[in-house]
């Protein structure tokens, strides 16, 4: 069984999934849809739980800096609702302060030009999503 994560925005989701062993985690996609339909992003979801055997969602939940939620974080939750009313597997919450960041930093130092840190950034985000959730629960 796998761990599935979710770099949520409101046109793409980056999608990263776990090794078998929970140790490490891989980019599945970029996944663009149009401006706020979540119920296509939803779709997707359902899609890789049937490709893949996920036991867990992990869903990135922006937080500001002082650890307050802003509108993204309302995102993030309505999202998981969404997903809640359509599966019955742990949807968890994961906090993604610095993720973008992190990931952004992570493509630069691979030299990988910037179409390509446009294209894949929030894929790259739920991988570092994903790793900190893993490392966490070594």
């Amino acid at each position: 069984m796998k761990v599935l994560a979710l770099d949520l925005g409101t046109k793409t989701m980056g999608v990263a999934i776990s090794d078998a062993h929970l140790m490490l985690a891989r980019g599945l996609e970029t996944f663009r849809f149009e401006l706020n339909r979540f119920d296509i992003a939803v779709g997707r979801v359902l899609y890789w739980l049937t490709q893949e055997s996920i036991k867990t969602i992990v869903l990135g939940l922006p937080k500001n800096m002082d650890g307050s939620e802003g509108n993204q974080s309302k995102i993030s939750r309505d999202f998981k609702a969404m997903l809640e009313a359509e599966i019955d597997i742990p949807i968890i919450l994961w906090d993604e302060r610095l993720s973008s960041k992190m990931a952004h930093s992570h493509m630069l130092q691979g030299k990988m030009n910037k179409k390509k840190r446009k294209s894949s950034i929030d894929e790259v985000a739920a991988v570092v999503i994903l790793q900190s959730y893993l490392d966490a629960k070594l």
